[in-house]
């Protein structure tokens, strides 16, 4: 019976009142402003979480997800990599060997990086190499460069491209660089012309050949993995001490760290939009306390408690909440579904792999802004609920 009043009496203070028509438009205007903060926050943080993971996919485009390094000279050889690949059959693993290197076309010089790979494996661990390695057979000095690069010497399949090596040999009383022509087999595009113009490819044995690197000692070993910050826990058991694994995300720590702290420092912006519209609430039920002051002493000196006289107010602040909550969640799925599907917003295609906005909610997030909001709404609700359940009985009716 006693809940029967409650709802009852929740609903007949939800209807609006011609004489007080300014409360039903502050709890309006509430509703409103729940609606349009879940829904902001909604879209807002699956853009954050989409461009977040473009970004990553980005920047370590042709970053492996774990490397074996060595700690001193020597260390990662054929008998380590023997070993990994027998302990650990859910791994692929790619060695290699680097060097810094000058190639020249024409006049034209660039600087960057040569690893010497098995192309093979490489293919296993490199998503982004593994297209330019197909359908081709590649034999010794042999070599597959970035886009780019192929764009601004003006090359093609089979020419001969200059490298020249930081690594010099003595010549009488002078030092001479290295210096190789490769032949051009293959070209990779990674999207960024940072690596496409940095990073070339060729074998393993003709890097060692030209390194005079013993045929089982490599530079480090590049790993694929599906769990690497699991995984990179089990290698650094198993490895002796001489060599050392590091995951692709240590290299970008600060990066990464301000792209969270950016996320979270607009969620809480945010969330004020819902902060702000729960004053609405404040207000509304604040003005209907002291509009329903009489109603609420009768009730009160009728034998209704002033528990269930809270429970009204709460449950009328709760109700705005929760239905702004829910529109504001339909609102902002629907707004996810169509930015995400329709191209509303166009990108240019030589930045991001699609032209739609990328658009990526969490279900933590996702639950982060539904209960976060209806904390909001539950503590808004609760001082009228406490000031209705202290009215005074007694002023109140000699007053009325």
């Amino acid at each position: 019976m006693k809940n029967s009043i409650v709802s009852y009496l929740v609903k007949r203070f939800l209807r609006f009142d011609k004489d007080q028509p300014f409360i039903f438009l502050s709890a309006l205007l509430a509703f409103l402003g729940i609606t349009l903060g879940v829904t902001v926050l909604l879209v807002a943080m699956a853009l954050m979480n989409g461009f977040d993971k473009e970004f990553k996919d980005k920047l370590t485009v042709m970053n492996y997800p774990l490397t074996i390094l060595p700690k001193f000279y020597g260390a990662v050889n054929e008998n380590l990599l023997i070993d990994l690949e027998s302990k650990f059959k859910n791994l692929k693993f790619s060695p290699y060997i680097q060097s810094s290197i000058m190639t020249r076309s024409g006049s034209k010089l660039e600087g960057g990086y040569l690893f010497g790979v098995n192309f093979k494996d490489e293919a296993r661990v490199n998503k982004v190499l593994s297209k330019a390695i197909k359908k081709h057979k590649f034999h010794k000095f042999d070599v597959i460069i970035g886009k780019s690069l192929k764009d601004e010497f003006d090359l093609a399949y089979d020419d001969r491209l200059m490298f020249i090596f930081t690594k010099v040999d003595a010549s009488g009383l002078s030092m001479t660089p290295k210096v190789k022509r490769f032949k051009v087999k293959s070209f990779f595009d990674s999207g960024l012309t940072a690596y496409d113009k940095a990073y070339s490819y060729t074998s393993l044995r003709s890097l060692q050949t030209i390194l005079h690197i013993p045929y089982n000692q490599y530079d480090g070993i590049h790993i694929f993995s599906n769990n690497p910050r699991k995984d990179i826990g089990k290698i650094k058991e198993f490895l002796p001490i001489t060599t050392t694994v590091k995951g692709w995300w240590e290299d970008n720590v600060n990066f990464f760290a301000a792209l969270e702290m950016e996320k979270s420092s607009l969620f809480i912006v945010l969330m004020l939009i819902i902060l702000i519209a729960s004053i609405n609430i404040i207000s509304s039920l604040l003005m209907t306390v002291m509009n329903r002051r009489g109603e609420i002493a009768l009730l009160l000196s009728l034998g209704a408690t002033s528990i269930e006289i809270k429970k009204v107010f709460l449950y009328l602040g709760i109700v705005i909440g929760i239905g702004g909550i829910l529109a504001g969640t339909i609102l902002g799925l629907s707004g996810i579904w169509v930015l995400g599907t329709f191209d509303i917003v166009s990108l240019p295609k030589d930045v991001y792999p699609t032209t739609t906005l990328p658009l990526d909610l969490s279900l933590q997030d996702f639950f982060l802004i539904i209960g976060g909001a209806f904390v909001i709404v539950v503590a808004s609700s609760y001082y009228p609920a406490k000031k209705a359940s202290e009215v005074d009985i007694l002023t109140v009716l000699r007053n009325e």
